[in-house]
């Protein structure tokens, strides 16, 4: 069947879709906002309409019943995730390559994806996501449907596939599997393909294609443009032919084209063909499950909300309502100031992208940042509601330079060291939750000097918009120490000095629903 506009809203907010087959009426059968098989009461809603007319008073309200899915969940909870952007720019220098290259170019003789999954899983990450295809166009494995390729390169004799190396040494190691596929394509709009005016009509994907060795298989019947086709296949070859995959990853960017000659993406049926084929898979960050924070620096704001304003910007794009940088995505004042464009408040939490080097991919005169920088924008990005996504770019010879991978290791060593045990979960400590109030005695005094805190987002979502928290000295005075705004999956304030005391507690002086912690740690920083 033709996937249609009305059947897409479903899509996107998580139902697998759009097959001509019975084999994914199961698939069909999940529910919209988790993936997840049907179970015997209502889910809570992923998102929720809202309109002009609402009040701001019911803007909040219907931000506070929003709930993450399952699939939101899980990648929160990963807090670090890593990118590799390693193509035929690693070798001609270029940040944005010209889809003219010489497919020889590529050619990383020492290519060692375990030593990858090693250094990521060293360095405290469990998700790694390939640049499978940048905007140059040249792909990483041997793809049917273009020629600009690895199988068009002399490495390893035209039978080179990093792709099929990454997927399988990232299982090996224990790591997650992501995919970054460009939505911009130098390559094919040089071949007509991109950007050529041609209409929305119903394609079938996989489309057959002449030494077709593949067997015979469901098919999909899609609505996109001649390029809309050409992407909807290149992810059907990556969706089925390396395993599960648990990231997907588009950017918006358009190509590097006269002005006129702009390609209008077919989100709608990318997602419905992501949704039926990795069910489990967060799109990202042009996507329905997490956002980009809006700069590449990997700092998040102050006070980040995970739900926030959206709109459909066109053929299903999920899009921020108010500006992808502005300063507040979230707050009462956002969601008020959103109404008059916003279809939904939706969850739709941050990711913070930023290099490990000046460059995405690798330049030989670069250097990694400093453990102390690394520092900063993790407590900037996961202490403020956000997952970091670290990019770590292979060389010319395939593998990740030894200085980033030193400092990989350095950074999880600094961040354990920030945060080693927890004193509120030490033997003899006790915690006490009641709504909006948690105290923690920790059986005796003693020194703390960062606080973690999370709520139990799956269960009650995002409420707390102001906290502080508060030790007690020994004539019974209780003194505040810190205080911010919002908590959501993972917050972490750093005291202006140790404090020490025995009885703590956090209190949340603003909130928009019904509190729920998940997290109240304490901790004495052993870094130097």
């Amino acid at each position: 069947m033709t996937v249609s506009r009305r059947l897409f809203m479903a899509a996107s907010v998580g139902t697998a879709v759009a097959a001509s087959s019975a084999s994914l009426a199961a698939a069909a059968s999940r529910t919209p906002e988790a993936g997840r098989a049907v179970s015997a009461g209502p889910q809570p809603p992923y998102r929720i309409a809202i309109s002009a007319t609402d009040t701001p008073d019911e803007v909040v309200a219907k931000a506070a019943r929003v709930r993450p899915t399952r699939r939101q969940v899980a990648w929160q909870r990963l807090e670090r995730t890593a990118f590799l952007h390693f193509g035929v720019n690693t070798f001609t220098g270029l940040e944005w390559g010209t889809g003219d290259e010489d497919p020889d170019v590529f050619q990383p003789a020492g290519l060692d994806t375990d030593q990858w999954a090693r250094a990521l899983r060293d360095g405290g990450f469990e998700l790694a996501i390939l640049t499978v295809k940048h905007h140059d166009g040249f792909v990483l494995y041997p793809s049917r449907h273009t020629k600009h390729s690895v199988a068009s390169s002399s490495w390893r004799g035209g039978k080179g596939d990093v792709l099929r190396d990454f997927t399988a040494s990232l299982r090996k190691y224990g790591l997650k599997v992501g995919v970054y596929v460009s939505p911009a394509d130098e390559n094919q709009y040089l071949h007509g393909v991109y950007a050529n005016g041609s209409a929305r009509s119903p394609r079938t994907v996989p489309t057959p294609v002449p030494g077709d060795d593949r067997p015979a298989a469901d098919t999909f019947t899609l609505d996109a443009t001649d390029y809309g086709a050409y992407m909807l296949n290149q992810l059907h070859e990556v969706l089925t032919e390396y395993g599960p995959v648990d990231e997907v990853w588009f950017d918006g960017a358009q190509g590097r084209i006269p002005p006129e000659k702009v390609e209008r993406y077919d989100w709608d049926s990318w997602y419905a063909l992501i949704r039926a084929l990795a069910p489990d898979a967060v799109i990202a960050v042009r996507g329905p499950d997490v956002r980009w924070v809006g700069n590449e620096g990997g700092l998040a704001r102050e006070d980040e909300w995970s739900v926030v304003p959206v709109k459909d910007s066109g053929n299903g794009s999920v899009d921020y309502a108010l500006p992808y940088d502005a300063p507040d995505q979230g707050s009462r004042a956002a969601l008020a100031e959103a109404r008059a464009v916003a279809q939904y408040v939706q969850w739709w939490p941050a990711e913070c992208d930023v290099s490990i080097r000046p460059g995405w991919f690798f330049h030989e005169d670069e250097r990694p940042k400093s453990v102390e920088q690394l520092t900063d924008i993790w407590f900037r990005s996961v202490g403020r509601n956000a997952v970091l996504l670290l990019n770590i770019p292979p060389d010319k010879r395939g593998l990740l330079p030894d200085a980033d991978v030193a400092r990989l290791r350095e950074f999880r060593q600094r961040i354990d060291a920030e945060l080693p045990a927890d004193l509120a979960a030490a033997p003899g400590a006790r915690v006490v939750r009641r709504g909006g109030v948690v105290t923690v005695d920790l059986g005796r005094e003693r020194e703390a000097d960062r606080v973690r805190l999370a709520e139990d987002v799956p269960r009650a979502g995002q409420q707390i918009e102001s906290f502080v928290v508060e030790a007690r000295s020994g004539d019974g005075t209780w003194t505040k120490v810190a205080g911010a705004g919002t908590v959501g999956a993972s917050r972490v304030l750093v005291l202006a000095a140790p404090v020490r005391a025995r009885h703590w507690r956090v209190r949340v002086t603003g909130a928009r629903g019904r509190v729920r912690f998940g997290e109240v740690g304490l901790y004495r920083s052993e870094a130097g």
